[in-house]
């Protein structure tokens, strides 16, 4: 489990808490109030173990998109706590114990912090992300990772695009906290398309040094993404160049990139 909160602010607190394989699920908490949301929950007993170890009481959970490794604590969790659950509306047979349903722009208050929703299509046809934007921090789930994206299971290439532009507009100093621990292979993929990108360069080898010291590479901003992800930078001229689609649209090479990605 890991801390996260910026020095002399009353920000939303953030806690990491590493599951399953190489999921995370956070817990991210108003310090004033003491409301407490549990974000992509996809088992109980950890997420417990943690708030019992704060002293923390769950007041909220959080759900990104249906997938099992994001939802699968939800009943649970409900069942101890009481919380409030909250998804997408669209998506709500699919989210165990839904209570709440929300969709673009409509903002979800965690005690006195207030996250906006964003739709993020193309992972899933029901993916939202919450921005807290006093906080600089957000929760997008399976979309955006480190390094990398998510695989397009429901979606298309110019939904997906659409979605990643969306969080690649946000302040650069956002903090990405995202659902999986997937940085070091998205670097290793990164490099072999981008490899002459020297910010790309400088990340892959301080993601290196945080794995072989057995540390989490998240979050990451979305400065360092806009700058490193080779989705992030479809558009960009000397990505197109590297992987020979110099006059294709942008959305195309997004595309080929994540062809690539999927049988790297």
């Amino acid at each position: 489990m890991r801390p996260f909160q910026r020095a002399g602010e009353a920000v939303l607190q953030v806690h990491q808490i590493p599951v399953l394989r190489d999921n995370y699920v956070y817990l991210a908490r108003d310090s004033d109030s003491g409301a407490c949301a549990a974000v992509d929950p996809g088992v109980a007993g950890p997420v417990l173990a943690a708030l019992d170890a704060l002293g923390w009481r769950l007041t909220h959970i959080l759900n990104t998109h249906h997938h099992a490794d994001h939802v699968g604590g939800n009943i649970e969790l409900k069942a101890a706590t009481g919380c409030t659950i909250i998804g997408h509306g669209r998506d709500a047979s699919r989210i165990p114990g839904i209570d709440r349903g929300v969709a673009e722009g409509d903002e979800v208050a965690i005690g006195a912090e207030t996250a906006r929703v964003i739709e993020i299509y193309g992972h899933t046809r029901g993916h939202i992300a919450y921005w807290f934007s006093q906080s600089q921090a957000l929760f997008c789930g399976d979309t955006l990772f480190s390094l990398g994206c998510g695989r397009l299971f429901e979606g298309r290439p110019e939904e997906m695009w659409a979605s990643l532009s969306k969080l690649r507009a946000l302040p650069d100093d956002t903090r990405v906290f995202c659902a999986h621990e997937y940085t070091a292979s998205n670097a290793a993929f990164a490099l072999s398309i981008d490899g002459a990108n020297p910010a790309l360069i400088k990340r892959a080898a301080e993601v290196r040094d945080l794995r072989a010291r057995g540390l989490p590479t998240v979050p990451s901003t979305i400065g360092t993404e806009r700058l490193t992800n080779p989705f992030l930078r479809a558009d960009d001229a000397g990505l197109k160049q590297a992987i020979g689609l110099p006059s294709a649209s942008t959305v195309e090479v997004f595309a080929q990139i994540r062809r690539h990605k999927d049988v790297f």
